[in-house]
Protein backbone atom coordinates (compact mmCIF):
# COMPACT_ATOMS: atom_id res chain seq x y z
CA UNK A 1 0.00 0.00 0.00
CA UNK A 2 1.33 3.40 -0.88
CA UNK A 3 1.94 5.86 1.98
CA UNK A 4 -0.51 8.44 0.67
CA UNK A 5 -3.47 5.98 0.58
CA UNK A 6 -3.79 5.66 4.34
CA UNK A 7 -4.83 9.29 5.07
CA UNK A 8 -7.26 9.20 2.16
CA UNK A 9 -8.90 6.03 3.51
CA UNK A 10 -9.03 7.54 7.00
CA UNK A 11 -10.80 10.66 5.74
CA UNK A 12 -13.25 8.56 3.72
CA UNK A 13 -14.01 6.35 6.74
CA UNK A 14 -14.49 9.47 8.86
CA UNK A 15 -16.94 10.88 6.32
CA UNK A 16 -18.88 7.60 6.20
CA UNK A 17 -19.09 7.40 10.00
CA UNK A 18 -20.14 11.02 10.49
CA UNK A 19 -23.93 11.22 10.62
CA UNK A 20 -23.90 14.99 10.17
CA UNK A 21 -21.95 14.67 6.93
CA UNK A 22 -24.31 11.91 5.78
CA UNK A 23 -27.32 14.13 6.47
CA UNK A 24 -25.73 17.03 4.60
CA UNK A 25 -25.00 14.76 1.63
CA UNK A 26 -28.62 13.60 1.57
CA UNK A 27 -29.83 17.23 1.64
CA UNK A 28 -27.38 18.08 -1.15
CA UNK A 29 -28.68 15.21 -3.28
CA UNK A 30 -32.30 16.25 -2.71
CA UNK A 31 -31.50 19.84 -3.72
CA UNK A 32 -29.65 18.57 -6.78
CA UNK A 33 -32.66 16.47 -7.80
CA UNK A 34 -34.97 19.48 -7.37
CA UNK A 35 -32.62 21.63 -9.43
CA UNK A 36 -32.46 19.09 -12.25
CA UNK A 37 -36.24 18.74 -12.10
CA UNK A 38 -36.60 22.49 -12.68
CA UNK A 39 -34.47 22.17 -15.82
CA UNK A 40 -36.79 19.54 -17.33
CA UNK A 41 -40.07 21.11 -16.20
CA UNK A 42 -41.62 20.32 -19.60
CA UNK A 43 -41.81 16.69 -18.46
CA UNK A 44 -44.31 17.69 -15.78
CA UNK A 45 -46.65 19.63 -18.07
CA UNK A 46 -49.01 16.64 -18.64
CA UNK A 47 -49.09 15.99 -14.89
CA UNK A 48 -49.90 19.67 -14.23
CA UNK A 49 -52.69 19.60 -16.80
CA UNK A 50 -54.12 16.41 -15.32
CA UNK A 51 -54.08 17.91 -11.82
CA UNK A 52 -55.71 21.12 -13.05
CA UNK A 53 -58.60 19.06 -14.44
CA UNK A 54 -59.03 16.61 -11.58
CA UNK A 55 -57.96 18.91 -8.74
CA UNK A 56 -61.18 20.88 -8.23
CA UNK A 57 -63.59 17.91 -8.05
CA UNK A 58 -61.19 16.03 -5.77
CA UNK A 59 -60.89 19.02 -3.41
CA UNK A 60 -64.66 19.53 -3.32
CA UNK A 61 -65.22 15.81 -2.74
CA UNK A 62 -62.62 15.85 0.04
CA UNK A 63 -64.34 18.76 1.81
CA UNK A 64 -67.73 17.04 1.68
CA UNK A 65 -66.10 13.76 2.70
CA UNK A 66 -64.82 15.23 5.96
CA UNK A 67 -68.24 16.76 6.58
CA UNK A 68 -70.35 13.68 5.85
CA UNK A 69 -68.07 10.81 6.87
CA UNK A 70 -68.75 11.09 10.65
CA UNK A 71 -72.50 11.15 9.95
CA UNK A 72 -72.28 8.09 7.67
CA UNK A 73 -70.20 6.20 10.23
CA UNK A 74 -72.65 6.96 13.03
CA UNK A 75 -75.70 6.00 10.99
CA UNK A 76 -74.04 2.79 9.86
CA UNK A 77 -73.25 1.79 13.47
CA UNK A 78 -76.63 2.69 14.94
CA UNK A 79 -78.95 1.59 12.15
CA UNK A 80 -76.86 -1.46 11.20
CA UNK A 81 -77.59 -0.84 7.51
CA UNK A 82 -75.35 -1.53 4.56
CA UNK A 83 -72.89 1.35 4.07
CA UNK A 84 -73.88 1.85 0.44
CA UNK A 85 -77.54 2.28 1.42
CA UNK A 86 -76.55 4.65 4.21
CA UNK A 87 -74.53 6.81 1.82
CA UNK A 88 -77.42 6.83 -0.67
CA UNK A 89 -79.82 8.02 2.04
CA UNK A 90 -77.42 10.77 3.13
CA UNK A 91 -77.05 11.86 -0.51
CA UNK A 92 -80.83 12.14 -0.89
CA UNK A 93 -81.11 14.28 2.26
CA UNK A 94 -78.25 16.54 1.14
CA UNK A 95 -79.79 16.99 -2.32
CA UNK A 96 -83.16 17.92 -0.76
CA UNK A 97 -81.51 20.47 1.55
CA UNK A 98 -79.47 21.96 -1.29
CA UNK A 99 -82.59 22.18 -3.46
CA UNK A 100 -84.47 23.93 -0.67
CA UNK A 101 -81.59 26.37 -0.22
CA UNK A 102 -81.40 27.12 -3.94
CA UNK A 103 -85.13 27.75 -4.24
CA UNK A 104 -85.52 29.80 -1.05
CA UNK A 105 -82.25 31.56 -0.18
CA UNK A 106 -80.57 32.11 -3.57
CA UNK A 107 -83.40 34.28 -4.98
CA UNK A 108 -83.23 36.55 -1.91
CA UNK A 109 -79.46 36.95 -2.26
CA UNK A 110 -79.85 37.57 -5.98
CA UNK A 111 -82.41 40.31 -5.36
CA UNK A 112 -80.26 41.94 -2.69
CA UNK A 113 -77.25 41.89 -4.99
CA UNK A 114 -79.31 43.60 -7.69
CA UNK A 115 -80.48 46.22 -5.19
CA UNK A 116 -76.91 46.76 -4.03
CA UNK A 117 -75.70 47.27 -7.61
CA UNK A 118 -78.62 49.63 -8.30
CA UNK A 119 -77.90 51.63 -5.13
CA UNK A 120 -74.17 51.84 -5.79
CA UNK A 121 -74.38 55.11 -7.81
CA UNK A 122 -76.29 56.71 -4.92
CA UNK A 123 -73.54 55.62 -2.54
CA UNK A 124 -70.97 57.19 -4.87
CA UNK A 125 -72.95 60.46 -4.86
CA UNK A 126 -73.13 60.38 -1.06
CA UNK A 127 -69.39 59.84 -0.91
CA UNK A 128 -68.76 62.76 -3.27
CA UNK A 129 -70.97 65.03 -1.17
CA UNK A 130 -69.07 63.94 1.91
CA UNK A 131 -65.74 64.76 0.27
CA UNK A 132 -67.05 68.13 -0.95
CA UNK A 133 -68.22 68.91 2.55
CA UNK A 134 -64.77 68.16 3.90
CA UNK A 135 -63.18 70.41 1.29
CA UNK A 136 -65.51 73.25 2.26
CA UNK A 137 -64.60 72.97 5.93
CA UNK A 138 -62.41 75.84 7.25
CA UNK A 139 -59.84 73.43 8.70
CA UNK A 140 -59.20 71.81 5.32
CA UNK A 141 -58.95 75.03 3.28
CA UNK A 142 -55.42 75.72 4.51
CA UNK A 143 -54.37 72.32 3.13
CA UNK A 144 -56.30 72.73 -0.12
CA UNK A 145 -53.19 72.70 -2.32
CA UNK A 146 -51.85 69.46 -0.85
CA UNK A 147 -55.30 67.86 -1.01
CA UNK A 148 -55.73 68.76 -4.68
CA UNK A 149 -52.23 67.51 -5.46
CA UNK A 150 -52.88 64.13 -3.85
CA UNK A 151 -56.33 63.96 -5.48
CA UNK A 152 -54.77 64.44 -8.91
CA UNK A 153 -52.20 61.77 -8.21
CA UNK A 154 -54.89 59.38 -6.97
CA UNK A 155 -57.04 60.08 -10.06
CA UNK A 156 -54.13 59.40 -12.42
CA UNK A 157 -53.23 56.20 -10.57
CA UNK A 158 -56.85 55.06 -10.57
CA UNK A 159 -57.17 55.78 -14.30
CA UNK A 160 -53.99 53.86 -15.07
CA UNK A 161 -55.01 50.91 -12.93
CA UNK A 162 -58.50 50.87 -14.44
CA UNK A 163 -57.13 50.76 -17.98
CA UNK A 164 -54.77 47.96 -16.99
CA UNK A 165 -57.60 45.98 -15.43
CA UNK A 166 -59.79 46.50 -18.50
CA UNK A 167 -57.03 45.22 -20.78
CA UNK A 168 -56.47 42.23 -18.52
CA UNK A 169 -60.19 41.50 -18.43
CA UNK A 170 -60.50 41.69 -22.22
CA UNK A 171 -57.50 39.42 -22.65
CA UNK A 172 -58.91 36.96 -20.12
CA UNK A 173 -62.34 36.66 -21.70
CA UNK A 174 -61.06 33.78 -23.80
CA UNK A 175 -60.39 31.78 -20.62
CA UNK A 176 -63.92 32.27 -19.25
CA UNK A 177 -65.36 29.43 -21.33
CA UNK A 178 -62.58 27.08 -20.23
CA UNK A 179 -63.09 28.01 -16.58
CA UNK A 180 -66.85 27.49 -16.80
CA UNK A 181 -66.28 24.13 -18.45
CA UNK A 182 -63.91 23.10 -15.66
CA UNK A 183 -66.42 24.14 -13.00
CA UNK A 184 -69.29 22.28 -14.69
CA UNK A 185 -67.18 19.13 -15.08
CA UNK A 186 -66.15 19.41 -11.41
CA UNK A 187 -69.75 19.73 -10.23
CA UNK A 188 -70.77 16.71 -12.30
CA UNK A 189 -67.90 14.42 -11.31
CA UNK A 190 -67.62 15.49 -7.66
CA UNK A 191 -70.64 13.44 -6.39
CA UNK A 192 -69.27 10.25 -7.92
CA UNK A 193 -65.82 10.80 -6.35
CA UNK A 194 -67.49 11.64 -3.03
CA UNK A 195 -69.60 8.47 -3.13
CA UNK A 196 -66.58 6.21 -3.58
CA UNK A 197 -64.59 8.15 -0.98
CA UNK A 198 -67.34 7.63 1.58
CA UNK A 199 -67.65 3.95 0.68
CA UNK A 200 -63.98 2.95 0.35
CA UNK A 201 -62.09 5.83 1.97
CA UNK A 202 -61.24 3.77 5.05
CA UNK A 203 -59.40 1.21 2.91
CA UNK A 204 -57.28 3.77 1.04
CA UNK A 205 -54.44 4.13 3.63
CA UNK A 206 -53.99 0.37 3.86
CA UNK A 207 -53.97 0.07 0.07
CA UNK A 208 -51.27 2.75 -0.22
CA UNK A 209 -49.30 1.14 2.63
CA UNK A 210 -48.81 -2.00 0.51
CA UNK A 211 -46.24 -0.09 -1.56
CA UNK A 212 -44.22 0.78 1.57
CA UNK A 213 -41.67 -1.68 3.06
CA UNK A 214 -43.19 -3.90 5.75
CA UNK A 215 -41.11 -2.54 8.63
CA UNK A 216 -42.16 1.03 7.77
CA UNK A 217 -45.88 0.36 7.36
CA UNK A 218 -46.88 1.00 11.02
CA UNK A 219 -45.09 4.38 11.03
CA UNK A 220 -46.53 5.22 7.62
CA UNK A 221 -50.09 4.46 8.75
CA UNK A 222 -49.56 6.48 11.92
CA UNK A 223 -48.43 9.52 9.91
CA UNK A 224 -51.42 9.19 7.56
CA UNK A 225 -53.75 8.91 10.55
CA UNK A 226 -52.39 12.09 12.12
CA UNK A 227 -52.57 13.98 8.81
CA UNK A 228 -56.16 12.81 8.33
CA UNK A 229 -57.05 13.96 11.85
CA UNK A 230 -55.47 17.38 11.32
CA UNK A 231 -57.25 17.98 8.01
CA UNK A 232 -60.61 16.67 9.23
CA UNK A 233 -60.51 18.81 12.38
CA UNK A 234 -59.63 21.89 10.36
CA UNK A 235 -62.20 21.39 7.59
CA UNK A 236 -65.11 20.49 9.85
CA UNK A 237 -64.23 23.14 12.39
CA UNK A 238 -63.76 25.98 9.92
CA UNK A 239 -66.94 25.21 7.97
CA UNK A 240 -69.01 24.88 11.15
CA UNK A 241 -67.68 28.15 12.56
CA UNK A 242 -68.24 29.89 9.20
CA UNK A 243 -71.86 28.68 9.14
CA UNK A 244 -72.60 30.04 12.61
CA UNK A 245 -70.76 33.29 11.83
CA UNK A 246 -72.98 33.80 8.77
CA UNK A 247 -76.10 33.14 10.88
CA UNK A 248 -74.98 35.55 13.63
CA UNK A 249 -74.11 38.36 11.23
CA UNK A 250 -77.33 37.89 9.29
CA UNK A 251 -79.51 38.00 12.43
CA UNK A 252 -77.53 40.90 13.91
CA UNK A 253 -77.73 43.01 10.75
CA UNK A 254 -81.38 42.09 10.28
CA UNK A 255 -82.38 43.25 13.77
CA UNK A 256 -80.55 46.58 13.47
CA UNK A 257 -82.17 47.23 10.08
CA UNK A 258 -79.06 47.11 7.88
CA UNK A 259 -79.76 46.81 4.17
CA UNK A 260 -78.68 43.65 2.37
CA UNK A 261 -78.34 41.81 5.72
CA UNK A 262 -78.57 38.29 4.28
CA UNK A 263 -76.07 38.93 1.48
CA UNK A 264 -73.55 40.58 3.80
CA UNK A 265 -74.00 37.77 6.35
CA UNK A 266 -73.34 35.08 3.73
CA UNK A 267 -70.28 37.00 2.52
CA UNK A 268 -69.05 37.20 6.13
CA UNK A 269 -69.44 33.44 6.56
CA UNK A 270 -67.52 32.71 3.36
CA UNK A 271 -64.74 35.15 4.20
CA UNK A 272 -64.51 33.68 7.70
CA UNK A 273 -62.92 30.59 6.09
CA UNK A 274 -59.76 32.73 6.09
CA UNK A 275 -58.59 32.59 9.73
CA UNK A 276 -58.21 35.93 11.56
CA UNK A 277 -58.15 38.05 8.40
CA UNK A 278 -61.53 36.94 7.08
CA UNK A 279 -63.57 38.48 9.90
CA UNK A 280 -62.10 41.93 9.30
CA UNK A 281 -62.49 41.63 5.53
CA UNK A 282 -66.15 40.77 6.11
CA UNK A 283 -66.62 44.09 7.92
CA UNK A 284 -65.76 46.18 4.85
CA UNK A 285 -69.15 45.88 3.02
CA UNK A 286 -71.10 46.22 6.27
CA UNK A 287 -69.21 49.38 7.27
CA UNK A 288 -69.66 50.88 3.78
CA UNK A 289 -73.41 50.25 3.70
CA UNK A 290 -73.88 51.33 7.32
CA UNK A 291 -71.88 54.55 6.91
CA UNK A 292 -73.93 55.53 3.84
CA UNK A 293 -77.20 54.88 5.68
CA UNK A 294 -76.46 56.98 8.80
CA UNK A 295 -73.76 57.52 11.47
CA UNK A 296 -75.96 55.78 14.05
CA UNK A 297 -76.27 52.74 11.75
CA UNK A 298 -72.48 52.62 11.51
CA UNK A 299 -72.29 52.54 15.32
CA UNK A 300 -74.82 49.70 15.45
CA UNK A 301 -72.82 47.76 12.81
CA UNK A 302 -69.68 48.09 14.95
CA UNK A 303 -71.63 46.91 18.02
CA UNK A 304 -72.86 43.83 16.11
CA UNK A 305 -69.30 43.12 15.00
CA UNK A 306 -67.98 43.41 18.58
CA UNK A 307 -70.68 41.05 19.90
CA UNK A 308 -70.05 38.54 17.10
CA UNK A 309 -66.29 38.59 17.67
CA UNK A 310 -66.78 38.03 21.40
CA UNK A 311 -69.11 35.06 20.87
CA UNK A 312 -66.89 33.58 18.18
CA UNK A 313 -63.64 34.02 20.12
CA UNK A 314 -64.93 32.99 23.55
CA UNK A 315 -67.51 30.32 22.69
CA UNK A 316 -67.59 29.06 19.08
CA UNK A 317 -63.92 28.68 18.22
CA UNK A 318 -62.85 27.08 21.55
CA UNK A 319 -65.89 24.78 21.51
CA UNK A 320 -65.73 23.69 17.85
CA UNK A 321 -62.10 24.11 16.85
CA UNK A 322 -60.42 23.81 20.23
CA UNK A 323 -56.64 23.55 20.09
CA UNK A 324 -56.43 20.53 17.80
CA UNK A 325 -54.09 22.14 15.30
CA UNK A 326 -51.81 23.52 18.03
CA UNK A 327 -50.66 26.42 15.84
CA UNK A 328 -49.80 29.78 17.39
CA UNK A 329 -51.88 32.74 16.10
CA UNK A 330 -48.73 34.57 14.98
CA UNK A 331 -47.71 31.50 12.98
CA UNK A 332 -51.14 31.43 11.35
CA UNK A 333 -50.83 35.07 10.26
CA UNK A 334 -47.31 34.51 8.88
CA UNK A 335 -48.45 31.39 6.99
CA UNK A 336 -51.44 33.25 5.53
CA UNK A 337 -49.31 36.17 4.36
CA UNK A 338 -46.59 33.94 2.89
CA UNK A 339 -48.95 31.45 1.20
CA UNK A 340 -51.11 34.26 -0.15
CA UNK A 341 -48.07 35.97 -1.65
CA UNK A 342 -46.82 32.76 -3.27
CA UNK A 343 -50.07 31.06 -4.34
CA UNK A 344 -52.74 33.78 -4.29
CA UNK A 345 -56.28 33.05 -3.12
CA UNK A 346 -55.75 29.29 -3.11
CA UNK A 347 -52.72 29.76 -0.89
CA UNK A 348 -54.77 31.77 1.61
CA UNK A 349 -57.50 29.09 1.69
CA UNK A 350 -55.24 26.03 1.85
CA UNK A 351 -52.22 27.56 3.63
CA UNK A 352 -53.19 26.51 7.16
CA UNK A 353 -54.09 22.85 6.40
CA UNK A 354 -50.98 22.60 4.22
CA UNK A 355 -48.87 23.90 7.08
CA UNK A 356 -50.53 21.42 9.46
CA UNK A 357 -49.66 18.52 7.11
CA UNK A 358 -46.06 19.71 6.74
CA UNK A 359 -45.82 20.07 10.50
CA UNK A 360 -46.82 16.42 11.00
CA UNK A 361 -44.35 15.21 8.35
CA UNK A 362 -41.44 17.31 9.64
CA UNK A 363 -42.16 16.31 13.26
CA UNK A 364 -42.02 12.59 12.45
CA UNK A 365 -38.96 13.08 10.25
CA UNK A 366 -37.18 14.88 13.06
CA UNK A 367 -38.16 12.19 15.57
CA UNK A 368 -36.73 9.54 13.24
CA UNK A 369 -33.51 11.53 12.79
CA UNK A 370 -33.26 12.12 16.53
CA UNK A 371 -33.62 8.41 17.26
CA UNK A 372 -31.13 7.28 14.61
CA UNK A 373 -28.54 10.05 14.43
CA UNK A 374 -27.01 9.50 17.86
CA UNK A 375 -26.57 13.27 18.24
CA UNK A 376 -29.28 13.70 20.89
CA UNK A 377 -28.81 12.35 24.39
CA UNK A 378 -32.07 10.91 25.65
CA UNK A 379 -30.78 10.83 29.24
CA UNK A 380 -32.20 13.76 31.24
CA UNK A 381 -29.67 16.31 32.45
CA UNK A 382 -30.68 15.87 36.10
CA UNK A 383 -30.07 12.11 36.07
CA UNK A 384 -26.70 12.69 34.35
CA UNK A 385 -25.69 15.09 37.12
CA UNK A 386 -26.77 12.61 39.80
CA UNK A 387 -24.68 9.87 38.16
CA UNK A 388 -21.64 12.15 38.04
CA UNK A 389 -22.06 13.07 41.73
CA UNK A 390 -22.43 9.41 42.62
CA UNK A 391 -19.32 8.55 40.66
CA UNK A 392 -17.40 11.34 42.40
CA UNK A 393 -18.50 10.08 45.84
CA UNK A 394 -17.34 6.55 44.98
CA UNK A 395 -13.97 7.89 43.94
CA UNK A 396 -13.53 9.80 47.18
Amino acid sequence: MKPHEKPVNSIWNLLKQSRIVSALLIILLVLLILYMGSKVSWLFVPIRQFLSIIGLPVILAGVFYYLLNPLVNRLERKMKVNRTLTITGVFIVVIVLLGWGIWSVIPIINQQLRDLIAAFPNYIDEFNRFVNGLNAHPLTKQFQGQVNHFSDLAAKELSQRSSDYIKTTVNSLGNVLGTMTTVVVALITMPFILFYLLRDGRKLPYYVAKFVPSRLQPSFLKVLSEINAQISNYVRGQLTVAFFVAIMFWLGYYFIGLKFALTIGVMAGILNLIPYLGSFLAMVPAILVGSFMSPWMLVKVLIVFAIEQTIEGRVLSPLILGSNLKIHPVTIIVVLLASGKMFGVMGVIFGIPGYAVLKVLITHLFEWYRANSGLYDTTPASSTTEKEDEHEENRT
